[in-house]
């Protein structure tokens, strides 16, 4: 099974049309990865729906970069109870 890290790059390569490649852990998801605003929101609801999660959208979208997004979710599944 893919890492939290592989789940969250293969979500953000698909929803901004991305090769995998290009994202790092590092990588900000506006600056670096040029998310719009409708896209952010996107972005949430594909981890909400890869992880089985319910995501804060304010919390989420505080997120800035692909390393916090994995810590953001694996937090979120502990807490909710999801097997990651």
């Amino acid at each position: 099974m893919a890492t939290v890290l592989e789940r969250v790059v293969a979500v953000t390569a698909r929803v901004l049309r991305l090769d995998p490649s290009e994202i790092k852990p590092e990588s900000t998801f506006t600056v670096d990865l040029g998310a719009e605003s409708v896209q952010s929101i996107e972005l949430v609801a594909s981890f909400e729906e890869e992880f089985g999660i319910e995501m804060d959208e304010d919390a989420a979208l505080s997120v800035e970069s692909v390393g916090d997004a994995v810590t953001f979710i694996t937090n979120l599944c502990g807490e909710q109870g999801v097997e990651i």
